[in-house]
């Protein structure tokens, strides 16, 4: 049940979008619709994972003075890999994503996660560790994009959905809408979960 935890927290407590607040950059500038922030998440898992695997693998060989360099070398050699299957099987994708690829090299997410746990656990709980995590970002991003492709362009995944009469609002798709969604979307979470925390409290207390 342990180290099931360490895939879960990153999905719901530890969230790194809606709850750390990490990875910002990607977050507002390619979640303009929800097949970019599908992609640019599962791409970013993948890094995630293989990085932490490969950091805990070598955690023992690794001089700590140097694991700042090492992590980085490795990070950048996991998403040159993804790169080049995404240019190669999903050239739109890659396309849309554009700068953003190689710019995972210097996600929060993924060297934070290098650096708080995987340079410090197991290679098991390392790949649960950045599963979670990853899969917590994809989430994120692709709620995020497709809130903003719907109301913004009326459609999912590039699917129409709403009616012929519907006018987009234009700016959920624009950079002020990315911050807006974002906004409303941890507010909302916030709500949620204090309104959850109270209830679990009183039940507490009457069992007390």
């Amino acid at each position: 049940m342990g180290k099931f935890k360490n895939f879960t927290n990153g999905l719901v407590k530890e969230n790194p979008t809606f709850r750390l607040l990490l990875g910002m950059c990607p977050t507002l500038a390619v979640t303009t619709a929800a097949l970019n922030g599908l992609g640019m998440g599962l791409a970013t898992t993948v890094v995630l994972i293989g990085s932490n695997v490969v950091i805990s693998a070598l955690r023992k060989v690794i001089p700590d003075e140097i694991r700042i360099p090492a992590f980085v070398v490795i990070i950048a050699s996991f998403v040159t890999i993804v790169g080049m299957v995404l240019q190669a099987y999903v050239p739109s994708l890659y396309s849309t994503l554009g700068i953003y690829i190689p710019l995972i090299v210097v996600n929060c997410i993924i060297m934070g996660r290098a650096e708080a746990f995987a340079f410090s656990h197991p290679v098991f709980d390392s790949l649960l560790d950045g599963a979670g995590m990853g899969l917590g970002f994809t989430m994120s991003l692709t709620v995020l994009g497709s809130i903003r492709e719907i109301i913004g362009a009326g459609t999912i995944f590039g699917v129409q959905i709403m009616s012929s009469g519907y006018e987009p609002a234009l700016i959920f798709i624009m950079a002020p809408g990315a911050f807006l969604t974002l906004g409303l979307s941890i507010g909302l979470i916030n709500k949620i979960t204090e309104i959850i925390e109270r209830k679990k409290a009183v039940k507490e207390d009457e069992l007390a």
